[in-house]
C-alpha cells in the first residue's frame, strides 16, 4: 500500500495502555483494529506481536496511508484493509482468518479529519460541507442541509445531535439556502442558537450531519452483530465510546452477549481515562472503554 509522505505529528491513541491490558495480546495471536485511524492502536500492537498479525481497518483511505507511514517500524506485522465494519468478515477472509484473538474499535473522530478544512468535519474551519468518511461514497452533508425538507431535518439534528433546538435551527437553514461552506453553516446555526458555553453552538449539529452521512449508528450496529463469531474462544472485544449513545449501545449489547453465554464482560464498570491523560490529551476526557471476552 503506498503511504502518505506526512505522519501525524501529534498523535494520542486514547487509552491505549487500557485496551492493550483488555486484549490481553499474545505473540502469535491474530487481531484486528476496525479503526485503524493513524495507526496508534495498530502499531502499538503489532510491537506487542511475534508470528501474530494485526488487521488494520478503516473506511477513510487517507487515514489508512498515513497509518501505513506512521507504523511502517512494524510493518511486516500489519495488513491493511479500506472498509467499514460491516465489511469486518471480507477483511478477514482476504487474509485467510476465520476467527480472531482479539478486536478494538476506538469511535472517535481522528484529530487528523477534524483538522482538514477540506473534509468538512470541523465547524471551526472553513471549508467543503462534506463530512465523508470514506470518499468514494456519494452523499455528503451538503446533500442533507441542502435536500432534506425542514422537518426531517430538524429531527435529524435533534435525534443525532441531541440538540434542542432543533427546530429554530433547521427553520434557520432552510432559509439561508444553498449552503456550500461549514463556515456559513455554522454562522447560520450560531445566528438561530447562540452561543451559551465554550463549546461552539454548531457542534451539535455537524455531529448530527456527520453521524447520518457515514451511517455510524447503522455501522455499529452491524459490527456489534459480528464480532461474537469472528471471535476465536477466550478472544476480546474492546471498544471505546465517546458519545453516550454509542456507549448505550455497546453495553446493551455485551449484556445480551453475557445473557446468552457468549462469554463475559470483563468490564463490571466503564473505564476512563486518567486524570493525566485528560491534561495531554483533551480530546479523551470523554472517552469510555468497554471489553467482553467469549468464552
Amino acid at each position: 500500500m503506498e503511504t502518505a509522505q506526512q505522519e501525524e505529528p501529534r498523535h494520542y491513541p486514547v487509552l491505549l495502555e487500557e485496551s492493550l491490558e483488555y486484549l490481553a495480546i499474545r505473540p502469535d495471536g491474530i487481531y484486528v483494529d476496525v479503526t485503524a485511524g493513524l495507526g496508534g492502536h495498530t502499531g502499538a500492537i503489532a510491537k506487542r506481536l511475534g508470528s501474530g498479525f494485526v488487521i488494520a481497518c478503516d473506511r477513510d483511505q487517507e487515514s489508512l496511508e498515513l497509518a501505513g507511514g506512521n507504523t511502517r517500524e512494524q510493518r511486516e506485522k500489519i495488513r491493511f484493509f479500506h472498509g467499514k465494519f460491516s465489511e469486518l468478515k471480507t477483511a478477514l477472509s482476504e487474509n485467510g482468518v476465520a476467527r480472531v484473538a482479539g478486536v478494538v474499535a476506538d469511535l472517535g473522530v481522528s484529530r487528523y479529519q477534524l483538522a482538514s478544512a477540506e473534509r468538512g468535519f470541523s465547524v471551526l474551519e472553513d471549508g467543503p460541507l462534506d463530512m465523508r468518511m470514506d470518499r468514494s461514497q456519494e452523499l455528503t452533508a451538503a446533500d442533507l442541509v441542502n435536500e432534506l425538507p425542514e422537518k426531517a431535518l430538524a429531527d435529524l439534528i435533534y435525534q443525532f445531535g441531541e440538540e434542542r433546538r432543533s427546530r429554530r435551527i433547521s427553520r434557520a437553514i432552510v432559509r439561508g439556502r444553498p449552503i456550500r461552506t461549514t463556515g456559513r453553516l455554522a454562522q447560520i446555526v450560531e445566528g438561530a442558537a447562540p452561543r451559551t458555553g465554550r463549546i461552539h453552538p454548531a457542534t451539535q449539529t455537524f455531529m448530527a450531519l456527520r453521524l447520518k452521512v457515514n451511517r455510524e449508528f447503522e455501522e455499529l450496529d452491524e459490527l456489534l452483530r459480528i464480532v461474537p463469531g469472528c471471535l476465536e474462544p477466550g478472544g476480546r472485544f474492546v471498544v471505546l465510546t465517546f458519545m453516550s449513545v454509542e456507549d448505550r449501545k455497546v453495553k446493551q449489547a455485551f449484556q445480551s452477549f453475557a445473557r446468552r453465554g457468549e462469554g463475559r464482560i470483563l468490564t463490571k464498570h466503564v473505564v476512563r481515562p486518567t486524570r493525566a491523560e485528560v491534561l495531554r490529551n483533551a480530546a479523551s476526557r470523554s472517552a469510555k472503554l468497554r471489553a467482553f471476552e467469549k468464552s
